[in-house]
């Protein structure tokens, strides 16, 4: 890692776990941070998720590049002196325990940041500090249930899991960018901050805009591959070839697609159906209609009519799909089994070449 990196010179310790917190610290690793993860003598019980990384966990590999791991049994006295050794030096600390774990350890955060006024904590929980659920436990499909994700995410009959960790990595990057905050309000007073980011909370205030439309009295509901209060917004099956969905953002755009797509230019100023107000209204119709002109079109013939009117539009991919996919940006991590590729960052700084540590064996320093 160079020394000219964002945050060169940084030492964050982790007491960390699992997703939310390793994607936070491995974002600050990536810019130069000193990372010390701290797990416990067994290992980060993410190692044991799976095997399909170089005989690794995927979960791993993704969230701990560039870290030190160090091994320490926090019921010792040896581990706890240790723990305090390293914190006392420290710029950051993160850590996802059991919400208590850490005061009980004798590591209070609040305490903390008397001793060291520098220090930057933060603490990662399900549901908070305080109220009837705290001290429950969180991981993230139990939140994505808990939260209403769930209830607005699915086709018509079922409520669904979002397929990948939302939660976590919402939670995890909520995290990151607010010690980032920290990092940058301590450069001009001199003082550290004690956080907490709760993950319950980080995922109402994502869904602040269906929340609102409940209050307001229209309860979003499943629509599959759809979009509640956009039509036609939706996935369409061709002739031949993968499924395609359009997004039609303006009455402008359906007068394109009309009359460019559908080859009916007076579906555009029809009243049925010319403003998007009017199409959510009937969109069985609407949708009939976009259905019956794309099932007439192979995929890759449609692609370059949207294309060409300027109708945006994705082709409805899966996993194959993406490992092929020639907007897909890739980083080569090493590791124990051998090196990994993995989707780069998704912020790309101009003009400089960003290295990346390698993912650290049980106990074993950075790169």
């Amino acid at each position: 890692m160079g020394a000219d990196l964002p945050l060169s010179g940084l030492k964050v310790i982790c007491v960390e776990q699992a997703v939310a917190a390793p994607f936070a610290s491995a974002r600050l690793a990536d810019a130069g941070a000193h990372v010390i993860k701290i797990e416990r003598p067994e290992g980060d019980f993410a190692r044991g998720y799976d095997d399909v990384a170089a005989g690794q966990s995927s979960y791993f590999t993704w969230l701990n590049r560039g870290k030190e791991s160090r091994t320490l049994d926090l019921g010792s006295d040896g581990g706890k002196a240790e723990l305090s050794e390293l914190i006392a030096t420290a710029d950051v600390l993160i850590q996802n325990l059991k919400l208590g774990a850490l005061e009980r350890l004798g590591f209070d955060p609040a305490e903390l940041r008397r001793r060291y006024p520098r220090l930057i904590t933060c603490s990662i929980t399900g549901y908070g500090t305080t109220g009837p659920m705290a001290q429950r436990k969180a991981y993230d499909l139990l939140v994505q249930a808990e939260s209403g994700l769930c209830s607005i995410t699915g086709g018509p009959s079922e409520p669904a899991r979002v397929g990948m960790s939302i939660v976590d990595v919402a939670t995890g990057a909520t995290a990151h960018a607010a010690i980032l905050e920290a990092l940058i309000r301590r450069g001009t007073t001199g003082q550290g901050a004690q956080l907490s980011v709760s993950m319950f909370d980080v995922m109402a205030d994502w869904l602040t805009v269906p929340l609102l439309n409940h209050e307001g009295g229209k309860t979003p509901e499943r629509v599959g591959l759809a979009h509640p209060s956009i039509a036609p917004y939706g996935v369409f099956d061709m002739q031949r070839g993968a499924p395609i969905l359009i997004s039609i953002q303006s009455d402008r755009e359906w007068r394109k697609l009309c009359a460019d797509i559908l080859s009916a230019p007076g579906l555009g100023e029809d009243d049925r159906f010319a403003t998007n107000v009017a199409r959510v209204r009937n969109r069985a119709e609407t949708d009939r209609i976009v259905a019956e002109a794309f099932a007439k079109v192979p995929s890759d013939e449609m692609a370059r009519q949207l294309d060409k009117a300027g109708i945006a539009f994705a082709v409805l991919r899966d996993m194959e799909g993406l490992s092929r996919h020639p907007h897909l940006r890739r980083i080569t991590v090493e590791t124990e089994g051998g090196p990994v590729s993995l989707p780069a960052p998704g912020v790309i700084w101009e003009s400089e070449v960003r290295g990346y540590g390698p993912v650290p064996a049980l106990n074993a320093p950075d790169g």
